[in-house]
Order: C-alpha cells, then sequence, then structure tokens
C-alpha cells in the first residue's frame, strides 16, 4: 500500500472566498491535514496560488472536490511525496 503524504498544486481560484477560508475548506478535507497557501499572481477576476499540503494520507480527490466546490481550478500537480507501507497480507504469511 502507498500513501500520500505530500502535494504542492498549482491552483487558480477567484478572489472570493478568501485565501485563509480557501486553505481551512481544504484543511477540512481531511484529518489533521496542513496546509499552506502562497498567492503567486493576482489579476482583476483571480488568484494564481500554489498549495503545499501534508497529512497521513492525503485523499487527493477529496482535496480536488474541496478546490473545486469553492470555484478553485487544479492546473498541475508541481510535487508529490509519498511512502510505501508494508503490506498486511503480506506480513501475515
Amino acid at each position: 500500500m502507498v500513501s500520500v503524504k505530500h502535494l504542492v498544486l498549482d491552483v487558480l481560484k477567484p478572489h472570493q472566498p478568501n485565501a485563509l477560508e480557501f486553505c481551512r475548506n481544504i484543511a477540512a478535507a481531511g484529518s489533521e491535514l496542513r496546509v499552506r497557501l502562497v498567492v503567486k499572481e493576482v489579476d482583476e477576476h483571480t488568484e494564481t496560488l500554489q498549495i503545499e499540503i501534508d497529512g497521513a494520507d492525503l485523499d487527493f480527490e477529496q482535496i480536488q472536490n474541496a478546490i473545486s466546490e469553492q470555484g478553485g481550478s487544479l492546473h498541475s500537480i508541481d510535487q508529490v511525496e509519498v511512502k510505501g507501507l508494508p503490506d498486511e497480507a503480506a506480513t501475515e504469511e
């Protein structure tokens, strides 16, 4: 089994919700997630963000849903860290 520990995402979002609320909603998409957001660029209607997310086992689908539900658009996954865990079935043999 493999678990995702760290993601760096490039996201485009409207000005509202603000960065703090946007982060809180992403953090609520999992258990004990740590979210760091950096605004990279601002134009008349949108903000380009770099979002770093850390956790024990990130659920990418839930994170992606939290972004899109707030009007955000995932442009790219810029960095990923995963950890291989022993397969329980293999350790029982």
